[in-house]
């Protein structure tokens, strides 16, 4: 039961190269508009509304490993492994690192915001108002604190030992719909990935002709001065 043979824990990894993306993005979306006469006051809230309560509800609710946010695996599909997985989601360290993630949101918003002005003659959302940027620009912040979370368990998982996962009991389907944020359609079914198994060492028999010989040849050795 090696966790390396689930192909969507992989696949949540592209959030290392998506993050960025969502940041430029958002940088574009705030440089569509002018800040107001406070803006300080306007991205607490934008945080507040795209952070802050969203790390909340996902701390208490971790977002489903096996859930692409517009794409999931079905419940009654899901693998004893995946099962099993899902269990070793409910950990502490999982939900300081997604408390870490939204605390550090705001920095990144408060300095984006304030570089924005540099993108404006390239953001396509020039006409858009600032109320619309900011509700858009806390809807990225949702989203990023969701891979952030979904990239940190996936890293967590691959690095469980298959002896850990075959000690975990799996979660029971009203389980995982209670304490798990399930999103997306139930479309996916991906095959578990056929790893190659470790090649085992055949320890080679020595004949015991030929061990008496190598006696024999060490025995002449020690009687040479």
């Amino acid at each position: 039961m090696t966790p390396r043979s689930e192909p969507l824990l992989w696949l949540q990894l592209i959030g290392f190269g998506v993050l960025p993306l969502e940041a430029l993005l958002l940088l574009l979306v705030l440089a569509g508009s002018d800040p107001g006469p406070l803006p300080g006051l306007e991205r607490l809230l934008c945080w507040a509304i795209g952070a802050l309560a969203p790390a909340l509800l996902l701390v208490r609710r971790p977002a489903d490993v096996w859930s692409l946010l517009l794409l999931q695996t079905p419940l009654k599909g899901r693998r004893e492994l995946q099962r099993r997985l899902s269990r070793l989601q409910a950990t502490p360290v999982l939900g300081l690192a997604t408390a870490g993630g939204a605390a550090l949101d705001l920095p990144l918003l408060w300095w984006i915001d304030r570089q924005a002005a540099v993108a404006s003659p390239f953001s396509p959302f020039s006409t858009c108002p600032r109320l619309v940027a900011l509700l858009l620009a806390a809807l990225l912040l949702a989203v990023m604190l969701w891979q952030w979370q979904q990239l940190l368990q996936s890293v967590w998982l691959l690095s469980r030992k298959p002896e850990t996962v075959a000690k975990t009991a799996p979660l029971s389907l009203a389980e995982l719909e209670q304490q798990r944020l399930c999103l997306g359609l139930p479309l996916l079914l991906p095959e578990p990935l056929k790893l190659p198994e470790p090649s085992a060492v055949v320890p080679v028999a020595v004949e015991p002709q030929q061990r008496t010989e190598e006696t024999e040849g060490a025995d002449l050795d020690q009687q040479v001065p």
